[in-house]
């Protein structure tokens, strides 16, 4: 491509509208790439929405050569990162571009802004916190990601370390044949579990949504809360995330492990929402909508996908722990062939080096499926 490019803030309505309508020029010739619902994009740099912005700033650009949007990036500053992660740890998200002249521009661009706000090194691609959709996809690009999970162009991880990036941290999703039957060791350790009168794992009650959401909200604060990288959501943050989640819950797809009557452990599963709004084009109106009801009435997706999973800190390295997470697993796997005949599941994200989830995600059958990649440069 040539001709110069302008990197200008987005400022308006139309600016905000060019910046998610991007993706749409960026994958459409991409098969894998699932076209996200508009609303939900708008709604995630919205501050008049998001509660992260409650404890984050962030600022937009977009890209142009000769009028035409050819990339675009943000970058953020967050309150919470700076007390749970380290002061001047600054970050970058929402990059897209058509080109390697334009994503040195636009990472450039994000640099500036960070150390102008007093930032002395930046992690990226983040869009927009660690709990919205982290990394670079690096791995797995000729699969449709699951629900809640980034697709990329290959080319970005060579204009990325390309502006003087290095791998910070690599998350893996887990690809597994659900219908395959636990290992007899583990299978030895579910049935104990379910002999054992203190343990109860119960399915998640929607008339009580908001009362079930804080409970898994508040363990998942509590076992992520040593994981690097992690930010805890606000009370804000967990009603926004319930909100959004509500539709899309299955209740007896979603499990809480009591321990003497105690919450101790949760897994979330979800259908693959991704199958249900692909074909959406990102729009709800004017029959998007009711499309989606239809389907959200029933489970018939082919895939489902465990997003989220935590057992109590204290907890964590005995052996009840890796019980608990076993026999929720087990559980729901039950259902899934059983009740709904689906198929394949996907584990994850979790960290490389996170080793009680890595043992546990690495089921047999289990495979690594994407790859996503979280960059950082210091300035």
């Amino acid at each position: 491509m040539s001709g110069d490019i302008t990197i200008r803030p987005v400022a308006s309505k139309a600016d905000r509208k060019a910046f998610v309508d991007l993706a749409w020029r960026i994958y459409r010739d991409d098969p894998c790439w699932v076209p996200p619902l508009r609303d939900e994009v708008h709604g995630l740099i919205n501050p008049k929405k998001n509660p992260w912005f409650g404890h984050g700033k962030a600022q937009f650009w977009l890209a142009e050569r000769g009028g035409e949007v050819v990339g675009r990036i943000s970058a953020q500053v967050d309150e919470l990162v700076q007390v749970h992660m380290a002061p001047g740890t600054g970050q970058w998200g929402m990059f897209e571009a058509l080109d390697g002249e334009t994503a040195a521009a636009l990472i450039d661009t994000a640099e500036q802004w960070l150390r102008g706000q007093g930032m002395t090194r930046a992690l990226g691609p983040i869009s927009i916190s660690i709990w919205d959709e982290p990394g670079l996809l690096i791995q797995g690009f000729d699969e449709p990601p699951m629900v809640m999970m980034g697709h990329h162009r290959p080319e970005y991880r060579q204009w990325i370390e390309a502006a003087g990036y290095e791998k910070a941290k690599d998350l893996y999703t887990f690809e597994l044949d659900i219908r395959i039957d636990m290992i007899p060791v583990i299978d030895r350790l579910i049935r104990s579990g379910e002999a054992n009168p203190k343990i109860r794992i119960r399915d998640v009650d929607k008339s009580r949504f908001d009362e079930e959401a804080a409970i898994i909200l508040d363990i998942l604060n509590d076992a992520w809360s040593d994981n690097w990288g992690f930010v805890p959501l606000t009370d804000e943050e967990i009603a926004y995330a319930g909100k959004k989640l509500k539709p899309i819950i299955v209740e007896d797809l979603v499990k809480i492990a009591e321990v003497d009557g105690e919450p101790v452990a949760f897994m979330i599963t979800i259908p693959d929402m991704n199958e249900m709004i692909r074909d959406l084009d990102g729009k709800l109106f004017p029959f998007g909508w009711a499309k989606l009801l239809w389907r959200l009435h029933k489970v018939a997706t082919t895939r489902v996908r465990v997003p989220l999973m935590g057992v109590r800190k204290s907890l964590q390295g005995g052996r009840m722990a890796s019980q608990l997470a076993f026999m929720l697993i087990e559980l729901t796997r039950r259902v899934c062939v059983d009740k709904y005949n689906i198929n394949v599941g996907e584990f994850g994200w979790v960290l490389e080096d996170n080793q009680g989830m890595m043992s546990i995600a690495q089921l047999p059958g289990a495979d690594i499926n994407h790859t996503y990649r979280i960059y950082q440069k210091a300035f």
